[in-house]
């Protein structure tokens, strides 16, 4: 597996505060991604129990803030490659819940170091019909190399959604593939389901 560097995890942990609620979903993907990257920024510089690094008004904040505006299943699809066709319907189940806390539970804990960073939005080249889109950014850092972050999004009923997350060239669904691809190895899917929960229960 690919690890994640701490830079990394914490862009994807701003990332993964940038969408807000269902309201926000019909807006064009570009609008979406700017309007509420800059709500949230504004919470991280001015919500004190945030910038204190409380866990539980982090968590609260990524848990309100993402959960609407993220394909999981999609996500945990991509991120199990050929493997998903192999699951049962409640293995895939099962499979979304847990990735989904894992994501939220190790990203929520690096969002405090954005509170000093800006963001830099480019102009979105996509056909106006498209149904899948990426949406590229930059967080901008004081007397540092920008960090580029593009948001693979497809539109579906119920508004944009963002299925996968590019951190600096290091796709967010490739980097867990290689690590469920090794664990399914040796464990099967129920031993990949097992080694999630492991890593999602309260210390």
């Amino acid at each position: 597996m690919q690890m994640l560097s701490t830079l990394t995890r914490g862009a994807l942990a701003l990332c993964f505060t940038l969408f807000a609620t269902a309201a926000l979903a019909q807006e064009a993907p570009d609008v979406l991604v700017k309007n509420v990257s800059q709500e949230v920024l504004g919470i991280i510089k001015s919500d004190p129990k945030v910038q204190a690094g409380d866990q539980a008004r982090i968590r609260e904040v990524v848990e309100t803030k993402l959960l609407p505006n993220f394909d999981f299943e999609r996500l945990t699809a991509l991120a199990m490659g050929r493997n998903w066709r192999q699951a049962t319907p409640e293995q895939q189940k099962q499979l979304v819940e847990q990735f989904r806390t894992l994501l939220v539970r190790t990203y929520s804990g690096a969002l405090t170091q954005y509170r000093d960073q800006t963001m830099d939005y480019k102009p979105l080249r996509a056909d106006a019909n498209a149904t899948e889109v990426t949406v590229r950014t930059e967080v901008v850092r004081q007397g540092q190399a920008p960090v580029p972050i593009d948001y693979s999004m497809a539109k579906g009923a119920s508004g944009w959604k963002v299925y996968d997350v590019i951190v600096g060239g290091v796709s967010l669904v490739t980097n867990y593939r290689d690590e469920f691809n090794e664990q399914i190895k040796s464990g099967g899917i129920d031993g990949l389901i097992k080694t999630l929960q492991a890593k999602n229960s309260p210390k």
